[in-house]
């Protein structure tokens, strides 16, 4: 049976999931997601390849990396994650420019032990100075591990259009008037985009809409006023595209951080 249990704390979200037959759609967090596989094996695209992350896994996402997941097999994955917003971790580790992990699946007993105790510490609700503690612990390890310096930056036009989409989140999708600002073609816009980020320009607005979602629904505790704030047609709408994100319902999200 598919199972997403999320907490907060810290201003760290955890993730504990079962899944069998669900498959996330190929989406992006603005976050650092950092996650063990427990039993099973996560199956997923990241930057054009496929990759398998089996039992004790450490699964390392950069900010905005489009990717997909799913169990391999039929007989289905357990795993834990942890999300950190990228000015936290700089902010722990003493790093003015952005970091990147260099390899998407290590195996590090240390590693995986201090994410374990983090999350543990997170989903079972145990006090925000501990999770600070375990946080720090978790990042000593991952500066011995795998963090490079420098991400690819967006080039100027990419970055215009980043803009003006997430100033646009309560629209409706026009590529028109985006691609007239950028004096380009819709073909045009959609060819460099997509080669640029790993994503559609649909597919990186609509995940954009429901990660705002998400943001409001932590800070508001009011789903439907995310509903309308995203411009989603109604709460059912959200809830079938915020599922093929996070695994659960917008709804549901919002019991779990009560």
């Amino acid at each position: 049976m598919d199972k997403f249990i999320y907490k907060k704390s810290a201003s760290i979200t955890a993730l504990s999931a079962s899944l069998t037959d669900f498959t996330y759609k190929k989406h992006s967090h603005k976050e650092y997601a950092i996650g063990v596989t427990l039993r099973g094996i996560q199956h997923y695209n990241l930057d054009g390849s496929l990759h398998l992350s089996y039992q004790n896994g450490v699964m390392l996402f950069n900010p905005e990396q489009a990717h997909d997941g799913m169990a391999h097999d039929k007989t289905g994955l357990d795993y834990v994650m942890l999300y950190i917003e990228p000015e936290l971790l700089l902010e722990v580790i003493e790093k003015k420019e952005i970091v990147r992990f260099s390899d998407p699946i290590v195996y590090n007993y240390r590693l995986e032990q201090r994410i374990l105790r983090l999350a543990h510490a997170i989903l079972n609700k145990q006090d925000e100075a501990l999770c600070n503690e375990l946080l720090l612990s978790l990042t000593e390890s991952l500066i011995q591990t795998d963090l490079s310096n420098g991400f690819k930056k967006d080039n100027a036009l990419i970055k215009k259009a980043k803009d003006i989409l997430h100033n646009n989140l309560e629209n409706v999708l026009k590529l028109d008037d985006i691609c007239k600002e950028l004096d380009l073609s819709k073909f045009q816009f959609i060819r460099i985009f997509k080669s640029q980020t790993g994503s559609s320009p649909y597919q990186y607005f609509l995940n954009c809409k429901i990660e705002r979602a998400k943001q409001l629904i932590e800070k508001n505790r009011d789903v439907y006023a995310a509903v309308a704030e995203c411009g989603f047609v109604d709460l059912t709408h959200l809830n079938k595209h915020f599922k093929s994100v996070y695994g659960t319902t917008a709804f549901e999200y919002m019991s779990h951080l009560n």
